[in-house]
């Protein structure tokens, strides 16, 4: 990775607004989730679990196609990688695009607009764990996915500065998981304590 920072002009404005965003968007979203799933805050408000999750899934949107969009403008702003920018690299980067496009959208379709933002931190769980395509391919296919995207984007782009946001990506997802997975599997738990309690 670090052969990419001779490309890439990291005190460039579009690029520092792209990091920033990167890093914004799981933080938030783990933030306001575990505030909600202590205070049930955003639920008494909107007047529904089912309404603050929607609200807040609308806004975790918003906030991926910013992302998406500062990271395009970072690429925009950037040079290219010569080596890169090619046919074959173009069609490489256009099948990643598609896989992290299948994992994305297998993974909503399996989870639901609920599942998919953070239902279960406001009390609306499923019945049981998500195991059929994709997440029998691989944990957290949503985070892989996208990441897989932004790869794609990159190459296709033959975009330095893209291949090392990509990166900033998966670990700010990586880090995201470390967190998401324990606090999920505790929810689940406290859910069959209270069942066996009945």
């Amino acid at each position: 990775m670090t052969w990419l920072l001779g490309y890439v002009k990291v005190t460039d404005c579009t690029f520092a607004t792209a990091v920033l965003c990167i890093f914004f968007n799981p933080l938030f979203w783990n933030v306001v989730a575990r505030w909600e799933h202590r205070t049930r805050a955003l639920s008494r408000v909107f007047g529904s679990p089912y309404t603050a999750c929607y609200c807040l899934g609308v806004i975790i949107l918003l906030l991926n196609f910013v992302r998406s969009h500062c990271f395009t403008e970072a690429m925009k702003s950037q040079p290219k990688l010569e080596d890169l920018d090619c046919l074959f690299s173009y069609y490489v980067g256009l099948v990643l695009l598609g896989i992290g496009t299948l994992f994305v959208l297998s993974s909503f379709l399996a989870l639901g607009f609920i599942g998919t933002f953070l239902g279960d931190y406001f009390g609306i769980l499923m019945e049981a764990k998500v195991t059929r395509f994709p997440f029998n391919v691989l944990d957290n296919p949503m985070y892989w996915g996208s990441t897989a995207n932004y790869l794609g984007w990159s190459i296709m782009h033959a975009s330095p500065a893209g291949l090392l946001l990509t990166a900033l990506v998966a670990i700010s997802y990586v880090v995201a998981m470390q967190y998401e997975g324990p606090f999920t599997e505790e929810i689940y738990r406290q859910k069959q304590k209270a069942a066996k309690t009945k």
